[in-house]
């Protein structure tokens, strides 16, 4: 039925060493993966500058921030955003001496990156609110106040249907 001279005959019929060829490929992954490491800090340039588009349009977009401290018109918050990132990147890098840190030195980046960021919209309106006429001022807190009043009344009909 099988010729004996057919290469499919001679393969099965013949020993194999593929159990131990497979364990040495086993045994060289295994030794690759053993030094391959990976690295959260610092990021990437592609990172940071993901990092930097998203604080631009937080800053300079309708936001639940923006509803409260106002938007910056994009230029300014493009400058804003590169000086935040510059500056929590500094902290954080220094707030560690080891790359073993890397999870604790990514939360301190963003926590870093959070509190100046606010710090940054909190100054800019105070800014404002110090250049204008106090009445301006107060329709300006008084607009902020309606503004989350009515999420809190919408939600409370919501719940009461």
């Amino acid at each position: 039925m099988a010729d004996p001279e057919s290469p499919t005959a001679k393969d099965s019929a013949a020993p194999t060493t593929e159990p131990h060829h497979t364990q040495t490929q086993v045994d060289d992954t295994a030794a690759k993966l053993s030094n391959l490491t990976f690295k959260i800090w610092p990021p990437t340039q592609r990172t940071r500058d993901a990092v930097l588009n998203r604080l631009v349009e937080t800053l300079s977009s309708e936001s639940v921030l923006s509803k409260r401290y106002g938007t910056i018109p994009k230029e300014e918050a493009s400058a804003a955003a590169k000086l935040i990132e510059e500056e929590a990147f500094s902290v954080a890098g220094a707030s560690f001496s080891t790359d073993e840190d890397g999870i604790e030195i990514l939360q301190v980046y963003s926590k870093e990156i959070s509190k100046r960021m606010l710090d940054t919209v909190k100054a800019r309106a105070a800014a404002a609110t110090d250049s204008t006429p106090s009445g301006s001022a107060e329709v300006d807190s008084n607009n902020v106040g309606t503004a989350v009043g009515e999420e809190d009344s919408s939600s409370s009909v919501m719940a009461e249907d």
